[in-house]
């Protein structure tokens, strides 16, 4: 034996401690990084990998101990101390076999993993159960399980670890995280030669190879004992997975960055949106004056000229024809009173007095009441409900969805019925306005609204967005039109 060797032979225990710590280190970092939300398979298979470290850790750690209380092998406590490092060892490669398993089938697939792990257990259980039935009791058979149990869990489970990294440094590839997928890179390579040489070169035993490949032949062969290959595996190991797990931080600030880039956009969404909306009600007000100005102009300025000339043709005759003059006078009261009645009618189109002085209802059967006189449509309000307690607002909105529905339907569905129905309870009120015209494509009418063309379908989705509800608009050729409005009460009740 080399010096080196003596040397590393005499400071086996320092090994042990470092062998030890190594894979507790990695099996505690890995487990504070367990809980972490991420798309990777990698993040949801690390608890099995978490309980590996830690448990065989403490089994090099239990090594460490018999090492330095070598008498504890005469003694009874070493009867249930030899089984629990065999359980601890056994566990511990368990979890590795299961880490692999998730790793290559994927964290969705619980068959599949389920089928790989069961076979490798069965393997080992068999072959423990053949171990000891056919082993000579004493020390010869503990170390001849250990051995088996190197042979029959730790091979298979560090040949799954380094196939399920490979895999994992794919998907951290594709994910452009390059520096990532070259840890787990070089931690598979590790894992491969931890279990295919450093568990290859196990004990002496009966088991074969054992007798040929062991503790004894790698010290000849290499100048050193395999537990220094292990220790220097396992620290690399612990040092590129621990490195590995970075890749969630990185995760987790391309999410925050996404999500910074989507309320950005969702932002200058909105800022479209207001300025479209505040463009659409300045265009909506002018024409409305513009609406107005007309109507006045052609009604209410036509009948104060009729009445000014009137007045004019009285002062001249009231003198000479008393009688033509009181008729006059009688004419002009009629056309003043009919003049007062029309701007009256102007004045409720823009707000009827009805919806603040009776609420909603008497404004929606006001208007069907109109709007039915004037087109000689049928229009069938039904509600129930205290339309009065309802906020100004809302009763605003779904008086002009209302009037906004109806007519859009007299205009070019030439309906037969119009149905109005509003429900109002303690948390929502519903608007519903039905006719059997001959129906529209909607989808067809929204897009040609976002061209700045059939605005008042947008408008009416708009006004219920302004007041928190919603507005759907169903409707097929042929078919008639529903318009439906729902409108969340806010505080669970109505409020005014």
């Amino acid at each position: 034996m080399s010096a080196v060797a003596d040397y590393l032979s005499q400071h086996i225990i320092t090994v042990y401690f470092i062998y030890g710590l190594s894979f507790f280190s990695m099996g505690l970092a890995v487990a504070l990084e367990a809980g972490h939300s991420s798309e990777l398979d990698f993040a949801r298979a690390l608890k099995p990998l978490a309980a590996f470290g830690l448990l065989h850790g403490t089994h090099e750690w239990i090594e460490m101990f018999l090492l330095i209380h070598s008498h504890i092998y005469n003694e009874p406590t070493y009867v249930w101390l030899a089984p629990l490092r065999l359980l601890l060892l056994a566990a511990s490669f368990l979890m590795l076999v299961v880490f692999g398993a998730r790793l290559i089938a994927g964290v969705g697939h619980q068959r599949k993993q389920f089928t790989m792990v069961l076979i490798i257990l069965a393997v080992w259980v068999v072959g423990l159960i053949w171990v000891l039935n056919t082993q000579p009791p004493g020390l010869e058979r503990t170390i001849a399980a250990d051995v088996y149990t190197r042979y029959s869990l730790a091979i298979p489970g560090a040949v799954l670890a380094a196939w399920g990294l490979i895999l994992q440094r794919r998907k951290f590839n594709e994910m452009g995280m390059y520096s990532f997928g070259r840890d787990v890179s070089i931690a598979a390579v590790a894992f491969v030669f931890y279990g295919c040489i450093g568990q290859l070169f196990a004990s002496a035993s009966l088991i074969f190879p054992s007798e040929y490949l062991n503790q004894d032949v790698f010290v000849l062969t290499f100048g050193f004992p395999v537990q220094v290959f292990r220790a220097v595996m396992a620290c690399i190991v612990a040092v590129f997975i621990i490195l590995s797990l970075r890749a969630f931080e990185m995760e987790n600030r391309r999410r925050i960055e996404a999500l910074r880039e989507a309320q950005f956009v969702e932002r200058r969404r909105l800022e479209e949106t207001r300025s479209e909306l505040l463009h659409r009600t300045v265009r909506a007000q002018e024409l409305e004056r513009q609406r107005i100005a007309r109507e006045l102009h052609d009604e209410t300025g036509q009948t104060l000229t009729a009445l000014g000339l009137g007045l004019r043709g009285l002062s001249e005759t009231i003198n000479t024809k008393p009688r033509r003059a009181v008729q006059q006078a009688h004419q002009l009261e009629s056309l003043a009173i009919s003049g007062l009645e029309e701007l009256e009618r102007q004045v409720s189109g823009l707000r009827p007095p009805q919806l603040d002085d009776l609420g909603l209802l008497a404004a929606l059967r006001w208007s069907a009441k109109e709007a039915s006189q004037h087109y000689g449509v049928q229009i069938e309000v039904i509600g129930n409900g205290n339309s009065l307690d309802l906020p100004p607002d809302v009763r605003v909105v779904l008086y002009r969805i209302s009037q906004e529905a109806i007519t859009n339907a007299i205009r070019h569905a030439e309906p037969g019925k119009i149905t109005v129905k509003l429900d109002i309870t303690e948390s929502e009120v519903d608007l519903l306005v039905e006719d059997d015209g001959s129906g529209f494509d909607v989808e067809a009418s929204l897009d040609q609204a976002a061209i700045g063309h059939c605005w008042g379908i947008l408008g009416m989705i708009e006004r219920a967005v302004l007041i928190g509800g919603t507005c759907q608009i169903n409707s097929q050729s042929g078919e008639g039109t529903v318009v439906q409005v729902n409108v969340p009460l806010e505080g669970g009740g109505a409020y005014g």
